[in-house]
């Protein structure tokens, strides 16, 4: 073992290694070195990174020689985050149009590929990941890696509560499992009844560990409430998620872990990231890591790509270290978050995301003058009391008319019954417009108007005409 454990390239990891029994850490050089004598390593993985993307790839090869970017000018992080540009999801989508089905940026021959994965295409044409035999065991020791570090433990059965198709959040999930020495429970989500089913298999299994997305978590605690059954004697002790914002937003955080009485962690970059986990929360400190040594993390300027001082908001871009079939390089996530670099209380020497991801920039929407981001307004309801867990909120514009923010929110059934409409409405009025600074319209609807999912939520309804326009002109304008 190197001085950094299994530090090498291409990564060779021992599948049968685990760290010593009471250990907090399982690459404790790795995870606890400072983080100068790390990012001087990290400098020289991606000049082999990018060497090796360089030799295999048109793709890069192109992108960078148009740009002036050679490998050999990475000498530092400096070097690397001035010189060599960024991708974006719609330069994959053309490599795959120019070369089907992966794309030229595939390093691999395509025998060697192991899980093919990808994008539902929902909002354009669909985008496959191909990922070979060695980077899925890569993913699977990364991941396993990171639950241990959320103080999950093998032995332990994890109940993986999310869709198992193209999404890579349910695979990496189980990979993890699988290779941390899990008891794997792959449950999965989204046909008709599940959901019941999973409230009777966890009073069943008692699993310790639970993984899906927050808005599945609080829709199984409904379930769970409708059919007389505690979530709480579920057992479950921690709850991990990815897919959408919440893990980190306090209202959520909070109400998931009253909920089941289990310790919630955030986690997920990107699909095309994977292993998504790179950044994730620890044990003992909140938040998301950014685990530098798996991928490398900047947070930058939206516009110039450069990377921000730490304490500040900027939309965080990606690097692979570890993969060789599709690698990403300074793959930009179009996220917004704010990083730090402070002790944290794990001990990990990484910078850190306090508040985990906000959600997509272009998600935020402007109500007079004001960027308003829809987690922001999910974290303000989730502290309400007597909040039944589903709300809209519509966005609208009528002629040369201000825009108008209008909030359709649930109550439980108990403030229904109790007759406090009137006073929950004027509450949840109050608490939008401290957190915003303007007016919203509240409207009170029956507790069960809206669907739940046991996906990613969808709650902003935007009609105003002028939206519309500037979207379009905004996808004109994506770097290529």
């Amino acid at each position: 073992m190197s001085e950094m454990e299994y530090w090498s390239w291409p990564p060779q990891y021992d599948d049968t290694y685990r760290p010593e029994a009471g250990s907090r850490y399982w690459f404790p050089r790795r995870e606890t070195m400072p983080a100068g004598e790390r990012e001087r390593a990290i400098v020289q993985r991606l000049r082999e990174v990018c060497g090796y993307a360089y030799e295999k790839a048109p793709f890069y090869r192109r992108k960078w020689d148009e740009a002036g970017f050679h490998p050999d000018q990475v000498r530092s992080l400096e070097d690397f985050e001035s010189k060599c540009p960024v991708i974006t999801k719609a330069d994959l989508r053309r490599a795959q149009e120019r070369v089907r089905p992966f794309g030229d940026y595939l390093c691999i021959p395509e025998s060697e590929i192991f899980h093919v994965h990808g994008t539902s295409g929902t909002t354009g044409v669909p985008t496959a990941f191909a990922v070979g035999r060695r980077d899925w065991r890569n993913i699977a020791n990364a991941h396993a890696r990171i639950m241990y570090g959320m103080g999950i433990r093998p032995g332990d059965m994890v109940f993986v509560a999310a869709i198992f198709s193209l999404y890579m959040g349910s695979w990496g999930a189980l990979a993890g499992c699988e290779r941390l020495g899990c008891k794997a429970f792959p449950f999965g989500a989204g046909a008709p009844g599940m959901s019941s089913r999973a409230v009777q298999w966890m009073s069943i299994m008692k699993p310790q560990a639970f993984y899906g997305t927050p808005s599945f978590a609080l829709y199984l605690a409904e379930v769970a409430q409708k059919e007389g059954v505690d979530a709480k004697s579920f057992g479950i002790k921690r709850l991990f998620f990815s897919g959408e914002p919440g893990a980190s937003v306090p209202g959520v955080k909070d109400r998931i872990e009253q909920a089941y009485d289990g310790k919630v962690y955030d986690s997920g970059s990107m699909a095309e990231i994977t292993p998504w986990m790179n950044v994730a929360g620890s044990e003992q400190t909140s938040g998301m890591l950014c685990w530098q040594d798996v991928v490398y993390t900047e947070v930058c300027d939206p516009k110039t790509f450069q990377r921000v001082p730490y304490g500040e908001r900027g939309t965080p871009i990606y690097t692979q270290l570890e993969r060789t079939s599709q690698p990403m390089i300074r793959l930009l996530s179009g996220d917004l978050t704010q990083w730090v670099d402070e002790p944290n209380p794990c001990g990990r020497t990484y910078p850190r995301l306090p508040n985990g991801i906000f959600g997509r920039i272009d998600d935020m929407f402007t109500i007079r003058g004001e960027n308003v981001y829809p987690s922001e307004i999910d974290a303000a309801l989730n502290q309400v009391e007597g909040y039944g867990g589903e709300h809209r909120i519509i966005i609208s514009r009528s002629g040369a008319r201000m825009d108008e923010l209008l909030l359709r929110v649930e109550p439980t059934p108990e403030v229904e019954k109790q007759g406090k409409l009137a006073a929950f409405k004027e509450t949840v009025a109050k608490r939008i417009h401290n957190l915003l600074g303007l007016r919203a319209g509240v409207e009170v609807v029956p507790s069960g108007t809206f669907p739940r999912t046991d996906f990613k939520a969808r709650r902003v309804i935007d009609d105003r005409e002028v939206f519309r326009e500037l979207n379009e002109r905004l996808a004109k304008d994506l770097p290529r």
